[in-house]
């Protein structure tokens, strides 16, 4: 297996492919930033997506990490999923959401986990961790056992599973602003966000 990409290396790689935008912008969590990630626009080149899977793959191996199946949530992580599997070896599954976003994940389509299945989740990109959390839930409600979160881009400040137990296991490690529209910095104070991504 190759060497990981360096956190540069894979914001040059978005930046190329127009995933990674900086303005003002309005979150799927909600929340405010300066920066924007719409991986799907580097994922869709299967180049790119096998390069970064291969590059996760490779840190999960350095961490001493393995699992048995991939699982990320759809819509944003299936095709990161597929290939990280695909790198490591194994098969991948994606979880989809019950009704509105917080109102947890289900497995369909046939889709079946053992109890005892040691599985990684993975994402694009990690800002609060709540998609990922919602897909953990169900694993361990179903007798799985989470091993990781595996990521493109960690953009949380941090590691949002540390309260679980579990690593965070990213491509690149990033620093964007983030805050509640209710309390814009002042340069964005009369600005209007834009929502680049997929959710109305």
């Amino acid at each position: 297996m190759t060497a990981p990409l360096t956190t540069d290396e894979v914001l040059d790689l978005l930046r190329r492919e127009n995933a990674l935008l900086e303005g003002h912008f309005l979150l799927s969590s909600g929340l405010h930033s300066d920066r924007y990630f719409q991986c799907a626009l580097a994922l869709c080149d299967p180049k790119n997506a096998g390069r970064l899977a291969e590059s996760l793959g490779a840190k999960l191996d350095e961490r001493g990490i393995t699992c048995d199946l991939v699982v990320g949530p759809a819509m944003g992580a299936v095709v990161m999923a597929q290939e990280v599997a695909r790198a490591i070896g194994t098969k991948a599954f994606f979880t989809e959401r019950k009704g509105e976003k917080g109102s947890g994940m289900l497995l369909r389509r046939g889709f079946a986990i053992a109890p005892g299945t040691r599985c990684l989740v993975v994402e694009d990109v990690v800002t609060t961790g709540g998609s990922a959390k919602e897909v953990i839930d169900l694993l361990t409600s179903l007798g799985a056992e989470v091993v990781a979160v595996g990521s493109v881009v960690n953009r949380s400040g941090g590691n949002p599973f540390e309260e679980l137990g579990l690593p965070l296991v990213a491509l690149a490690e990033v620093t964007a602003r983030t805050w509640d529209p209710s309390d814009p910095p002042e340069e964005f104070a009369n600005s209007t966000p834009v929502k680049p991504g997929s959710r109305a």
